[in-house]
């Protein structure tokens, strides 16, 4: 990690291969997002550091991620973890050279590589956020999901406001243990997957499912069974959490209904691909499956940028 401590602001500098303005249009695909706000070309975030809520304003400064502070200026050591937050957040430990020749080799990935050119994961460094956001997200559409999050986060997570404006952290997981299902039935998610956020919840409290088990997995397919054995995780819910959460480039989420649109519109087919058929588009991303249904669905963003 390769970070400039300012103690007013931070820089951080990331790879080579990385467009701040690129991942901010994807951070800003819907406007119902809860868990940041953007302005002016920067991105508001609330970290949490042990027991401190730090707003960080996270900005581009030519060839640096410039991170202040609009409150004040954190201790040295949540500077610290804030760095290494916004580090995990955009995926920057991933080197995107390999991708990017992959991809020029590609029909499908050529265009869009060189389009969206330094475009990283969007990452979700936390666990839970990052299983609970899937599930809330499994046979809905988008627009009901992100209004199931907000109304989840401003019900059970920690908030800070500054100026008139309040910036939210996604609930604990500890804190979500202490609910019932019918309180989330209130918010209306269906029975089922009120049931699973709370067993989720339950066993990350109990300590039987954390980042750091999954990561001691000897593969990425040691770890999709153990996050399969889990009541309400199936195969796509598992992809997009080893995706999103733990890096796993290789990971492929190709039951996503995104992803069928993306290459449905990419490819002016007729109709939206079969499963069979998308193998066979992807016969050449091995290793970068991730990255490429991550370009594809920045694609679907076009319109509305």
């Amino acid at each position: 990690m390769n970070w400039i401590d300012h103690e007013t602001y931070m820089e951080i500098y990331p790879p080579r291969e990385f467009n701040f303005e690129e991942c901010l249009i994807f951070l800003g695909r819907s406007n119902k997002e809860v868990l940041h706000q953007i302005k002016e070309g920067s991105v508001y975030k609330l970290i949490k550091v042990k027991e401190s809520l730090i707003l960080c304003k996270i900005g581009s400064n030519h060839n640096s991620i410039k991170v202040e502070f609009p409150i004040s200026p954190p201790s040295i050591y949540a500077r610290d973890k804030v760095a290494e937050y916004i580090w995990e957040w955009f995926d920057l430990d991933q080197d995107l050279e390999e991708f990017y020749q992959v991809a020029s080799q590609d029909k499908v990935l050529q265009t869009l590589a060189h389009k969206y050119y330094g475009l990283r994961i969007m990452c979700i460094p936390d666990l839970f956020e990052a299983i609970v956001w899937a599930i809330m997200g499994q046979q809905i559409n988008l627009t009901f999901a992100y209004t199931l999050k907000r109304r989840f986060v401003e019900q059970y997570g920690e908030s800070l406001t500054f100026k008139g404006e309040t910036f939210w952290l996604f609930p604990s997981f500890e804190k979500i243990t202490s609910i019932k299902v019918e309180d989330l039935r209130k918010l209306q998610f269906p029975i089922r997957k009120a049931e699973y956020i709370l067993d989720i919840a339950k066993a990350m409290t109990k300590g039987e499912l954390s980042k750091e088990l999954l990561l001691q997995k000897q593969d990425d397919q040691e770890v999709r069974k153990s996050l399969m054995m889990i009541r309400g995780i199936g195969a796509w819910t598992a992809d997009y959490v080893m995706m999103k959460c733990l890096h796993y480039t290789a990971s492929f989420p190709i039951a996503d209904v995104g992803l069928h649109n993306a290459l449905k519109n990419l490819l002016g087919l007729e109709k939206k691909p079969t499963i069979v058929e998308i193998e066979e588009y992807a016969a050449g991303w091995g290793g970068w499956q991730a990255y490429a249904t991550f370009y594809l669905w920045r694609s679907l963003y076009d319109k509305k940028v």
